[in-house]
């Protein structure tokens, strides 16, 4: 967006991708108008439909250039920023540009054009779940609120991770080596096709897909708000933060965040030794099970809930890893070791193309497809340990995995024998 387009969208008017919003002041840094509730449930509209702009500055009636002072511009960006995050759920993404028109006199003022890209959720503003046609924004039926949900994030008639990623384009695809053979443009564009790490969007314009932007992305949260997995280490058993002695949040692709996440892990991890006959190492935990508990989470994650990210526990006695979604379809806690149904199949499987290069995890690559994983888990981390990890479903919303320390060899615990390759 410059000058001249923007100049030539205002002459225009108001339409289905455009609305103008004049702004007046109350005193030092507080907005008059246009009323907050009104300018969120314009935004929302925009992100429930085809995506849009809203120009501040400009009145939309006559459409003259009426400008906001440059000292006001900061101010303008904090309001907007509380405004999204305040009255808008879930969280509104949108992008700003603060541009210089003339107005009818010659004379520069800024404006600050807003625009927000098509979203991946639906998303509720102070007068419920809108959607823009035309110049005017409507509230959406319960047939129409059903369909949307069911097409962006709900019953995945198109997996979600197949979706395209509106504001995305093949240039942001940095990570591709494990995905494309030839480096060649038109080639490479075809292979992520396939591969289902781009999709067309709405205008049939190509974009990544949920998938491209987690796997070959640099920052995957700039576009998935949640796509991270954050880690916190303590000293003792609990969540207390005068005894967290590290914390990391890892925002690579995901491959990469498996990688951070098991190396923190390995970092804070105990591992007491006897020398009686030779030294002899009494780790806390299976670097294989937590290895294959860190890619599942990864793998497996419900990514269609809104700022929800992994979180990752290192406590004194036991591994807490905290996962976003429910168990997909029917399955249950205690059938996990026994079925495989992966909730995104598309990255399950470009998972099982990355080679594991790391000695000791008994694996190729990162995924297997097997459906072992959770055995591997279970089985090795209570041989070490003396007990069985657990599931546990918390409400709605998220999975918890438990997987208990080994006890040390130094506090008078029996050692449990049979003790798993690590």
């Amino acid at each position: 967006m410059n000058a001249e387009k923007l100049a030539q969208m205002i002459q225009g008017g108001e339409d289905s991708s455009l609305e103008l919003k004049r702004m007046t002041w109350r005193g030092v840094g507080k907005v008059n108008e246009p009323h907050p509730d009104s300018l969120a449930n314009e935004m929302a509209a925009f992100a429930n439909a085809k995506g849009g702009y809203v120009v501040l500055g400009v009145e939309d009636k006559t459409r003259d250039i009426v400008g906001i002072e440059r000292d006001d511009l900061s101010a303008v960006e904090q309001w907007l920023g509380n405004l999204a995050r305040d009255l808008v759920k879930p969280d509104l993404m949108y992008y700003t540009r603060h541009i210089k028109l003339t107005d009818s006199l010659g004379i520069p003022r800024y404006v600050v054009a807003i625009e927000i890209p098509r979203s991946l959720w639906i998303h509720k503003s102070p007068a419920g779940y809108l959607y823009r046609i035309g110049h005017e924004k409507r509230e959406m039926s319960p047939d129409l609120l059903a369909r949307m949900f069911q097409q962006r994030s709900q019953a995945r008639i198109i997996r979600f991770e197949e979706q395209a990623v509106p504001n995305t384009s093949l240039a942001d695809a940095v990570h591709t080596k494990h995905y494309v053979k030839s480096m060649e443009a038109a080639n490479a564009a075809v292979q992520l096709t396939r591969q289902h790490l781009t999709a067309k969007d709405s205008d049939d314009v190509a974009r990544l897909s949920v998938a491209g932007v987690l796997c070959c992305t640099d920052e995957p949260r700039r576009w998935l708000p949640g796509a991270y997995i954050q880690a916190v280490a303590y000293r003792g058993a609990k969540n207390d933060p005068a005894d967290q002695v590290d914390a990391k949040d890892f925002t690579g692709s995901i491959d990469t965040q498996i990688w951070q996440a098991f190396s923190f892990v390995m970092r804070h991890m105990l591992i007491p030794a006897t020398k009686d006959l030779g030294r002899k190492e009494f780790p806390q935990y299976s670097r294989r099970a937590v290895f294959e508990a860190i890619v599942n989470a990864v793998a497996h994650r419900d990514y269609s809930i809104y700022g929800a990210r992994i979180r990752l526990f290192v406590f004194a006695d036991r591994l807490l890893l905290c996962v976003p979604g429910v168990l997909p379809n029917t399955m249950t806690t205690d059938a996990m070791p026994s079925l495989s149904m992966p909730r995104n199949e598309v990255l399950t499987t470009l998972l099982s193309r990355i080679p594991v290069e790391a000695e000791g995890l008994h694996r190729a690559f990162l995924m297997d497809k097997r459906g072992a994983g959770v055995d591997v888990i279970l089985t090795e981390s209570e041989s070490l340990s003396g007990k069985k990890p657990s599931y546990t479903l918390i409400g709605e919303s998220e999975l918890q995995l438990t997987i208990f320390a080994a006890p040390s060899p130094h506090d008078g615990s029996p050692s449990p024998t049979n003790l798993p390759s690590l």
